[in-house]
Parts: C-alpha cells; structure tokens; sequence
C-alpha cells in the first residue's frame, strides 16, 4: 500500500497532483482536530505550512510518521529535537520566497521614501502642479540600509541595495568572515548597537530560534534614529509590540515609521498595542505571497516522496 501523507495547509494544485500519484494523499485541515488526529495514527507523512504546530503532543499520535515536510521557509512551528528523536525527518525549502520578500521589502521603502499619489479626477493646473509640490520624495542612493540577519534574504537585499548606491550595513551572529566570504559586493558589518544607531531603513531578516525573542525591545529600540524606517517582515516573535509602540509614539514628530508584515499572533488581536498609530502600517503577512514563491514553498513534496522512498532529502532540515 502506498504511504499515508496528510495536507493540513494549503498546497499548489500541481506539487499536490505530482504527490497524489505517488502516496495515498490526504486533505486533514489541522484546526479540525477529530478529523486530522484520527488519520494521523496512521500517516507517514505530512505536509505543513505555518499554523500547524509539530511537537511531542502531535508527535506522540503520529508512531507511524518519518517524514514532515514544510511547505516554506522558517521552522519555527516544528520542534525539531523532538522529531530527531523519533527518527522523524523534516524537509523545507530554504530559499522558496527570497526573491519575492526582497521585492516586498524593497517596495516597502520605495513607498516610504517616493510618494506617488494618483490623481483620481481630471485636476485643474493648479491641482496638478499643488501635487507635484507637495509629492516629493528621498533617493535611496541617499541612505543607509541596516539589515538584521544576514542569511539568504538579508544577502539578497543587500545586493540590491549595492546595485541602487544604498550604504549597505549588516549584522549577525556569523562571523564577518565567512558572510563576507559569501558576497562580492561591499556591505559593512557592524556591531546591532551600530546598526541600530546609524541606520536611516532598519529592515529585520532573523530566524525564529527561541532565544530571539523579542530581541527587538526597548534597550535596542532607544538607539534607533528617531527618523529611521524600521520594517519587519521575518517573524513577530522577534519584537516587543509594546516597546515598539512606545518608540513609534515618540518618534512621529521626527519622521520615525514602522512597517510590520508580522505579528504574534496572526492575526493582531484587539489588545496589539501598535493599531491605530499614524506612523504605523499594519501589513496581513504578504511578503512571500507571489505565486511563483507558493509554488516554490509547495514542491517541497518532492523531498517527502523523496524520504518516503528510502533517498536523501535534498533540503534537510538539520
């Protein structure tokens, strides 16, 4: 009989049709829990996206399971020692939506910095040229990018930004030598206190690790720029929501704006202390949402099939 793989997410249609021919593929939403623990009694496989938590409370109903594969980037939401443990294999795709956050965050700035208002009716000449006083923007060229986390994403925007005449800034928890191995473009790598303290775009690209959290909180955010940009569009986890809403309070008169596509939780509850700030936009996770990407994220069957059929992964989460 052919290996039991459960969807609990989404999944494109085409990775899902090629997985379809080689397993008995079930569709078991994960927030139906009757439903989804009844077939994972019996399920080699899964295939996950974000919400589904893997952990020993799921692994503990799943004895049969070798394989869980997730259908994007971070691993925050898979325990993996607790699948080491078990002989339970996890497969990702590393570098699924990088260049569709890139051109996310890039778009980001270029909103910030060159407003571009439509004119919605035929304008009169004063109309028209009130408008084009009034819409000027900042060059890119002009500032200075400080990037936190300097992995695949972080890599890729630094270079565009290089290719723009940005004054790129990065910091991480590498050494300088080996990231600085890994480009061929200049980027200055400098301590999170530098970063923080001399960027005028602070773009946040972390991994979702536990000792993250909340890394982003009110010691690092009182040596941001009172007129710096900051964007996070990695994980929510990452920041303290109430320091960042003290600093966004006190840093409108200067110009200081926030930008977040992540939160904890998703969705933003009634209690997010940063809803209803001016200066704040409030974004519905869109960063790695190109069609390109999902379909990149939802091959990561291959690599399920791949650990089903006794073959090394090519994307091991280890």
């Amino acid at each position: 009989m052919p290996p039991n793989v459960l969807v609990t997410e989404t999944l494109d249609s085409g990775p899902a049709n090629w997985l379809a021919q080689r397993v008995n593929l079930l569709w078991t939403p994960h927030d139906k829990p009757d439903e989804f623990h009844r077939h994972l009694a019996e399920a080699q496989g899964l295939v996950i996206r974000t919400y589904t938590q893997i952990n020993d409370a799921l692994l503990d109903r799943a004895p049969s399971l070798r394989v869980v594969g997730r259908a994007g980037v971070g691993l925050d939401n898979v325990d993996l020692p607790a699948c080491k443990r078990r002989g339970v294999r996890v497969v990702y795709t590393p570098d699924a939506n990088t260049q569709a956050v890139v051109e996310y965050v890039l778009g980001l700035m270029l909103d910030t910095f060159r407003p571009r208002k439509a004119l919605q009716n035929q304008a009169t000449d004063a109309q028209f040229h009130q408008q084009r006083k009034i819409q000027v923007g900042a060059q890119l060229d002009e500032l200075t990018l400080g990037i936190l986390g300097f992995g695949r994403i972080g890599k890729r925007l630094a270079r565009v930004a290089h290719a723009l005449g940005m004054r790129v800034l990065a910091c991480d928890i590498l050494p300088e030598a080996q990231l600085r191995a890994a480009i061929d473009f200049p980027v200055t790598f400098v301590s999170q206190a530098e970063l923080f303290s001399q960027s005028d775009i602070l773009s946040v690209h972390v991994d979702g690790r536990p000792e993250n959290r909340a890394m982003i909180g009110h010691d690092a955010l009182k040596l941001l720029r009172p007129s710096c940009l900051f964007i996070n569009a990695a994980r929510g986890m990452l920041v303290d929501s109430a320091a960042l809403a003290d600093w966004a309070r006190n840093v409108q008169p200067q110009g200081g704006r926030v930008i977040l596509d992540v939160h904890e939780p998703e969705p933003p509850q009634s209690d997010y202390p940063l809803w209803g700030l001016p200066n704040v936009m409030i974004l519905p996770h869109l960063a790695s949402r190109t069609a390109t990407a999902l379909t990149n994220m939802s091959w990561v069957v291959r690599d399920v099939a791949a650990v089903l059929e006794g073959k090394e992964p090519q994307f091991p989460a280890e």
